[in-house]
């Protein structure tokens, strides 16, 4: 039974699963991952997901503040031999019912157009195409997505 549990960055579990992510991203980025790098530090995320199959952690995600009303997210991944099964969109609505709860009205997000999985999961969740923003503006490489979140 896979049950998403909300923590935050002090989570072994959570930490676990960002490394291996980002081993992933190491390999799919290049020379561009240490940029990338700066900008997703762990040591202050408030809060943080992580998904459980009989007690083994096998997939996370993360929402911050990035300015009032809207919630960023930001380390999504799910251990490759537990993709394709819709568990990256369960993770994504719980953050987004989390974000809800915060009284976000929206949720933003950057990925990379290496990331093919992942713009597919934004797509398909309701994730619109928005200009880079913040960090990302005249990043050619980073695609950034929005979605206006209901249920307030």
């Amino acid at each position: 039974m896979i049950n998403c549990i909300r923590t935050d960055s002090e989570s072994k579990d959570f930490q676990n699963l960002v490394s291996e992510l980002d081993a992933d991203l190491l390999i799919r980025d290049g020379e561009e991952h240490s940029f990338y790098a700066q900008f997703n530090k762990i040591d202050k995320i408030r809060y943080a997901i992580v998904a459980y199959d009989n007690g083994i952690p096998f997939g996370c995600g993360a929402i911050k503040e990035y300015s009032p009303g809207t919630m960023e997210v930001k380390r999504m991944y799910v251990l490759p031999a537990r993709r394709g099964q819709g568990i990256a969109s369960l993770i994504l609505k719980q953050l987004e019912l989390w974000a809800i709860e915060l009284n976000s009205t929206r949720c933003i997000l950057e990925t990379g157009f290496k990331q093919l999985e992942a713009i597919a999961l934004y797509k398909k969740n309701g994730y619109t195409f928005i200009p880079n923003y913040g960090q990302y503006v005249d990043v050619e490489n980073s695609v950034c997505f929005e979605k206006v979140l209901s249920g307030k």
